[in-house]
Parts: C-alpha cells; sequence; structure tokens
C-alpha cells in the first residue's frame, strides 16, 4: 500500500504519534487510508449538505474494509459571484482545486480517494487531480437542485436572472421578481437546469468515474446518501482490482464524454474542462474535435435553460445511462473501456431504457439531428468560438448586424438594461479573456438581460470571456485568440457587420483583410486589469481559451 510510505517502519514512528494524536487506531492504521475530498462549505448550495455525503462515502469505506480521511477542497458559487470582481475569481479556483488535491494526496499518501465535488470548477479540478495522481477513485457529487415552481411554472436560477431583464424592461413589477427571488431555488444541490455544474457531473458518469445517478439524483433524496455509500465501497474494490483514473479516463472515453455532452445539450464551460481534464490524462482533446463528434450526434435533450425540463425528470427518465443507451443504438459510442463501476461501459447501460421520451428523445426523433454545441472560425476567431447551439432560436442561428463594442462586461451589461441595444445588433465583449479578465469571467448577466428584455430571438453576443451554462440565446465565447493577446475581436470597431453562420461554423466581420492588418498594426496591448496577488500570476501563466485555459510555466 502506498501508505505504508507514511505509517510503517521504525522511521515513521512519529507520524504513528501525529495518527494516535488523531484518534486512529492501530486497527485503523492497518487498512488502507482512503482520502474523501469533500468540497463541503456554507455559501454554495450545491455544498451546504456535502457534509452527510462525506459521512455515507466515509461508511461505505468502512464497510468495505477502508479507513476513510476527510480533507476539504474549495469552491465558488457563481451565482453569488456574477456581476462584480468576484466572477474573475471563479474559472481560477479550478486549478487551485487541483493542485491543492495534489498537494494533500501525495503528501499523505493515500492509497484511494473519493471525490465529493459539485459545482461549476469544483467538478473539473477534482477531475484533473485525479488523472494527474492516477490512485484509484471514484466521484460522487453533491447532485442537482429541485426545480422552483412560479405561477404554475418550473424555475431555476436562469428564470431568476430573465426576470431581472424583464423587470428592467418594465416588463414585470417588483413584486414578481420577488417572487421569484424567493422561489426560484428551492433546495441544496446545483443549480436545476442542464448548466455547468449539472453538465460536469453528468459527464463524469459518461467518461467512466462515477457511478450510475452520479450526475442526476436530486440532492433532498435519500438515494443520494445510498449512492455515497455505495462509492464508499466501489473505491475499496478498485483499489483491490488496480483500476486508475488513467485506465478509465482514455481517448475512448472522452470521446464517449463529447458525444454525451451533445446529445445531453450541456454547457459551453465543457468545452474548457473537458480538454484541461483529458490534458491531465495523457490526452490530446481540441476544439475540431466537437465538431466533428456534433456533426453525427442527435441532441436528445431540452433542459432548462434551453427547454422546460429538469434534473430531477432527466433522472426519472432514466439519467445518463439511458441517453447512453440510446446513443448506443446507432454504434455513436465505445462500450469496451473500464469504468469507476468496476465493469464496462456496455455493461453499465446495456439494461438501462429510456423511460420518457418526452424528456430523453429517442435516437430516431431527436430535437436536432446534431449536437448540442458547436465551435464557429472565422476572421474574429481563428481559433474558435464556442456557442450551445440547442438554446439558439432558429430565427438566430443565422445573423448579421452591426457590432456594439464594449471593453468589459459592466459597460455591456449598462448598455443593454439602459435600451441603447436594439433589435438586430451584434453585442461585442472583449478584454474579458482568461488573460485579459483576467480569469474569463462568465456573461450570464447581459445574456439574461438581453434574454429577459425580449431580444433574445434578435440580438446576437460574442465575447472571449464565457458564459455561463444558464445562458441561451446566440451567445457566442471562448473567442480566441482573445484580445488581450491581439486576437481580432480587438480590432472590431463599432458599427462594423458581424455575420454568424452557425449551421456553418463561421463567425466573421465583414471587413478587408487590408483593414483589419492596418488596425492590427495601429493596437496596443492594454495594461493589465490586476497587477498583485493570484489573478495577476493566473495571468501569466495562463493559456487560451481554445487549448482549455490551462496553465503552464512560460
Amino acid at each position: 500500500m502506498r501508505s505504508e510510505n507514511a505509517k510503517c517502519g521504525d522511521a515513521q514512528a512519529p507520524a504513528r504519534s501525529l495518527f494516535n494524536a488523531l484518534g486512529y487506531t492501530k486497527e485503523e492504521l492497518e487498512k488502507p487510508l482512503v482520502g474523501i475530498v469533500c468540497s463541503y462549505n456554507e455559501i454554495v448550495p450545491g455544498h451546504m449538505h456535502l457534509d452527510k455525503i462525506a459521512e455515507a462515502v466515509k461508511i461505505g469505506v468502512a464497510m468495505a474494509g477502508g479507513t476513510p480521511v476527510m480533507f476539504p477542497a474549495i469552491a465558488v458559487c457563481d451565482g453569488i459571484a456574477m456581476g462584480h470582481i468576484g466572477m474573475k475569481y471563479s474559472l481560477v479556483t479550478r486549478d487551485l482545486i487541483a493542485d491543492s488535491t495534489e498537494c494533500m494526496a501525495l503528501a499523505h499518501q493515500f492509497d484511494a480517494l473519493v471525490m465529493i465535488p459539485n459545482c461549476d470548477k469544483n467538478v473539473p479540478g477534482l477531475l484533473m487531480a485525479a488523472a494527474r495522481l492516477n490512485i484509484p477513485t471514484v466521484f460522487v457529487s453533491g447532485g442537482p437542485m429541485l426545480a422552483g415552481h412560479v405561477q404554475g411554472h418550473n424555475t431555476s436560477l436562469s428564470s431568476l436572472f430573465e426576470a431581472v431583464g424583464a423587470k428592467a424592461a418594465g416588463k414585470i413589477t417588483a413584486e414578481e421578481l420577488l417572487e421569484f427571488e424567493e422561489c426560484a431555488c428551492p433546495s441544496c444541490g446545483s443549480c436545476s437546469g442542464m448548466y455547468t455544474a449539472n453538465s460536469m457531473n453528468c459527464l463524469t458518469e459518461a467518461i467512466g468515474m462515477g457511478l450510475q445517478g452520479n450526475g442526476t439524483i436530486p440532492a433532498p433524496y435519500s438515494a443520494r446518501i445510498r449512492l455515497a455509500k455505495h462509492a464508499g465501497m466501489k473505491v475499496m474494490e478498485l483499489l483491490e482490482k488496480d483500476i486508475k483514473p488513467r485506465d478509465i479516463m482514455t481517448e475512448a472515453a472522452f470521446m464517449n464524454a463529447l458525444t454525451c455532452d451533445m446529445a445531453l445539450g450541456c454547457s459551453t464551460n465543457t468545452m474548457l474542462h473537458l480538454p484541461a481534464i483529458a490534458r491531465e490524462a495523457g490526452v490530446e482533446l481540441n476544439l475540431d474535435k466537437a465538431n466533428e463528434i456534433s456533426a453525427k450526434t442527435p441532441n436528445l435533450c431540452h433542459l432548462a435553460p434551453a427547454g422546460p425540463t429538469y434534473m430531477e425528470q432527466l433522472n426519472e427518465a432514466g439519467g445518463v445511462y439511458a441517453v447512453m443507451n440510446e446513443l448506443s443504438k446507432k454504434g455513436l459510442l465505445n462500450l469496451d473501456g473500464i469504468t469507476a463501476t468496476g465493469k464496462t461501459v456496455g455493461e453499465n447501460i446495456k439494461d438501462v431504457y429510456n423511460k420518457n421520451p418526452e424528456v430523453i428523445r429517442p435516437i430516431d426523433n431527436p430535437y436536432m439531428a446534431t449536437g448540442g454545441i458547436a465551435v464557429l472560425k472565422g476572421n474574429i476567431a481563428p481559433l474558435g468560438g464556442v456557442v450551445k447551439q440547442s438554446a439558439v432560436v432558429p430565427e438566430m442561428m443565422v445573423h448579421e448586424g452591426p457590432a456594439r463594442v464594449f471593453d468589459c462586461e459592466d459597460d455591456a451589461i449598462e448598455a443593454i438594461k439602459s435600451g441603447k441595444i436594439v433589435a438586430g445588433d451584434v453585442v461585442v465583449i472583449r478584454y474579458e479573456g482568461p488573460k485579459g479578465g483576467p480569469g474569463m469571467r462568465e456573461m450570464l448577466n447581459p445574456t439574461s438581460a438581453i434574454a429577459g428584455m425580449g431580444l433574445g430571438s434578435s440580438v446576437a453576443l460574442i465575447t472571449d470571456g464565457r458564459f455561463s451554462g444558464a445562458s441561451r440565446g446566440a451567445s457566442i465565447g471562448h473567442i480566441s485568440p482573445e484580445a488581450a493577446l491581439g486576437g481580432p475581436i480587438a480590432f472590431i470597431e463599432e458599427g462594423d457587420i458581424i455575420a454568424v453562420d452557425i449551421p456553418n461554423h463561421s463567425l466573421n466581420v465583414k471587413v478587408s483583410d487590408e483593414v483589419l492588418a492596418e488596425r492590427k498594426a495601429a493596437w496596443q496591448p492594454r495594461e493589465p486589469k490586476v497587477k498583485t496577488g493570484y489573478l495577476a500570476r493566473y495571468a501569466k501563466m495562463v493559456t487560451s481559451a481554445d487549448r482549455g485555459a490551462v496553465l503552464e510555466v512560460k
């Protein structure tokens, strides 16, 4: 056992003394030490109950013959951090989480790990750590929030953000906004639509690192506690069989995850996280793969914000495994890879069927013949930009309009809410990328304001920042190279005509190459917005969004 390095032999008598101080018995120290990486805190609704999940995992580990040892991981609530400087600190935590988990796991020589994440950067950060450490590992998330209910309709956090825009446009009253505020988020758990947290928890199942139900069993359900106990038991089986994360997270597993991503209609943030996780597993995953897989993968689910269904309904319909079973009918998945269940993908999904064809469309009757996400390229985005095409209304799939240019998110929000953006416009928000932000803020406020003010079917938005999974509409993010690096988005001027063609994967400004070259020659790099602290270090090391915004020593 790896933990013998920390607890066996005369030289480790001081360490055993410290284990004694922790209250561990000789009998416990003779068993494998299993690290329980718990993201419990009291600021994120998706994490407020993870102490209970951790206790269940610890019971499962102990039942199966291991000694569970809990340690923490941080997490940011994107909804609370949204719309101010706090959002600069969201994406950057992904790497802090991976690094700190690596430090804790290797410093204390754990034999195996159970990861308990739930929200946006927490899940990919821990998946990155799992791939990097390559110690037998199982994931069990905290699960999704239940849908809210307002005036007889199911709602979620995105409904509330859009209600803010509707209030600004005079479409609803202050009392109606308050009703949304009090009813949209009714329980613990990750926000109830197919936003980034739920997307990544579902893809954890698709990759093979989580057990059935990891992405969909609602947070308040007792089935979530039972799942946690099984995760604790299962990690001991993986340790015995020596099944490690890189045995599971193969190139074929990432192709399965991308395929499920397209079928489920996941968040565009998956296009940042999957390449970053794959890199840690030694697998190259670039944006070009997304369009290749999207072209042959039908979109089977329209969960909020793309449609009227929520995570609890996906769970009742059979969850991720039911979606995978549908995909397997057309031979779209690799079924041979081993998973954290100890079985292959094919063995996992063979007896799981679709219980609700309105929530999970049958493979022969999809919402769209192609997947939920598209990568666009052109003279604005030579290295690509990303759009959740399953959440774009048909009339905005092809759009041309004048550029309304803003050098930060805050100025754009002010213009939208004050009525300065009109039908036909293309809002351009730049210098908000990984380096320029720094931190690549999510743009849920401007996209929700556009939708709430009734402009969702007539206004597009492009940015070198990124979008919340709760965003909908013709919202194209991750424009690469970003403005701070002298990418072409920096050269767009007010009134330039922007041409968006999502079906043909193109994004261009109707300006000649010669004019763009002249503008580039006159361009000067901006002074960094942040010059001290973690964000300044991050900005110096972060790569472009098309590479997953990973950190590299320059």
